[in-house]
């Protein structure tokens, strides 16, 4: 079975829209794990416009599953994390001023820094994933830094899908093959969806976990979260 961690950012851009505490991220999250949720994920950014680092500090006390912050390694971002000690640290290597994550890590051109920033985590016994593409010397890049995972960059793989193109998904098959060779977790996200997981999964050797965040809180509007959280249990079966 492959793990379904929910990304609640939207849940926290809804929250902040109104100013208030409406919905209330930490019930959405444990509402989240009760319905079926294996994990919750949050990519908390600098200028907090949708998680807050206060969040991050709230949900590491109630999330019973597994707490998986994403972000890039600054020194602010570093400090949350030992100080939250979640389950699994994902680094992506996004701008300050990105709306989404737009691209993996150079495992190659960063080996040393992130070679560093993962001993530190990997002492406070905090798992570690880092956000690449689907290239086989970046897996290869990432396995020198000592990390325990990846997470494949994903949005390659959901345009072409989304076109017809079902080889688009053989970059992915390949970067896994290898990872798996090279004793390296695999973990997936970014535009997956209900239309497009299942093939995803079922292609993809070793998969560990995917992280979903838009595309599910989307859905959710029209299926409700604990129906649209069953049938992403059911097609990561």
């Amino acid at each position: 079975m492959t793990f379904l961690s929910v990304n609640v950012n939207k849940i926290a851009t809804l929250r902040n829209a109104r100013g208030g505490d409406v919905p209330n991220l930490v019930k959405a999250a444990l509402d989240i794990e009760k319905f079926g949720a294996q994990g919750i994920t949050i990519h908390p950014r600098p200028d907090e416009r949708h998680i807050r680092y206060q969040d991050a500090r709230d949900l590491s006390e109630v999330v019973t599953t597994e707490l998986n912050i994403e972000g890039n390694p600054n020194p602010k971002f570093v400090e949350l994390v030992l100080a939250c000690k979640p389950a699994q640290v994902t680094l992506v290597p996004d701008s300050v001023d990105a709306i989404t994550s737009d691209a993996g890590w150079d495992t190659v051109k960063h080996a040393s820094f992130l070679k560093e920033i993962i001993a530190e985590f990997k002492r406070n016994q905090i798992r570690t994933s880092i956000f690449v593409d689907p290239v086989e010397a970046m897996v290869e890049g990432a396995k020198n830094t000592g990390t325990d995972r990846i997470e494949l960059y994903t949005e390659a793989y959901a345009k072409g899908y989304a076109q017809g193109n079902l080889a688009s998904i053989q970059p992915y098959i390949l970067a896994a093959k290898r990872a798996l060779a090279l004793d390296i977790g695999i973990n997936a996200g970014h535009d997956l969806s209900l239309d497009n997981v299942q093939y995803f999964k079922e292609q993809v050797p070793g998969l560990l976990e995917v992280s979903i965040g838009h595309a599910l809180i989307a859905e959710a509007l029209y299926m409700g979260l604990e129906s649209v959280i069953q049938h992403y249990r059911k097609k990561l079966a």
